[in-house]
């Protein structure tokens, strides 16, 4: 899964170059934009932004309406020194998702910024369907002719992998990269194992016509109806 990307927009660059190392130490992409020309030149649409208001051009609230009329579920987290309550419902007015004052403390930062990261990527996340299953990757639930199915955690992940990749065929390596970790040393039968646990969840019986298909050697294919 690609990193998401962080847009800090700042014109300070101690606290630019600070926000930089800590999000990319955090597993973030960062774009660094230090004035307003620069936030609006940006091209590709950030998963978060953390804005400044005190911008050298222009008004931070001027960039976050702009940034919103482009991307509207966009999430912005405007930072500022200014503490007056009309600044507050101001900043919030204009779209964005939360508000912290200068000085901050950077734990409690990044913490903000996971939480809104994950918020839009679960509001974002596919709802598979094929042949009575449903598969919510947002609240990671499974359904099976209309009943939930308990599925275990790397199971899960496996089917959300296939799922993402259906009718294509997925590496081990893939697969072992992206479910268990990409510096996985072990023996790869682990993910073998996995693939009959998560056949038999599906109520697969073993030898029996499998929605998941077996390619010797290369990975794992799922066959979409």
């Amino acid at each position: 899964m690609d990193k998401p990307l962080v847009l800090v927009v700042e014109d300070d660059p101690a606290i630019g170059a600070n926000l930089e190392r800590a999000l990319g130490a955090a597993g973030y992409q960062t774009a660094l934009a230090a004035d307003a020309s620069t936030a609006r030149s940006v091209t590709t649409e950030p998963a978060l932004v953390l804005l400044d208001l005190g911008l050298p051009d222009g008004d931070g609230l001027d960039v976050a309406k702009d940034l919103l009329d482009r991307w509207p579920e966009l999430r912005i987290i405007i930072l500022t020194a200014r503490v007056e309550e009309m600044d507050v419902i101001l900043g919030l007015d204009s779209g964005a998702v939360d508000y912290v004052t200068k000085p901050f403390r950077l734990s409690e930062l990044l913490a903000r910024v996971r939480v809104h990261t994950r918020d839009r990527e679960d509001a974002q996340a596919p709802v598979y369907e094929d042949r009575g299953l449903r598969v919510d990757i947002g609240s990671r639930r499974v359904t099976l002719d209309g009943e939930e199915i308990e599925i275990r955690a790397k199971e899960f992940d496996l089917l959300a992998q296939l799922l993402a990749h259906r009718g294509n065929v997925v590496t081990r390596e893939h697969l072992m990269a992206r479910v268990w970790d990409e510096h996985w040393f072990g023996s790869t039968k682990t993910l073998d194992v996995h693939i009959a646990a998560l056949r038999r969840r599906l109520g697969e019986e073993p030898g029996a016509p499998s929605r998941i298909t077996a390619l010797r050697g290369v990975g794992y294919r799922w066959d979409a109806d």
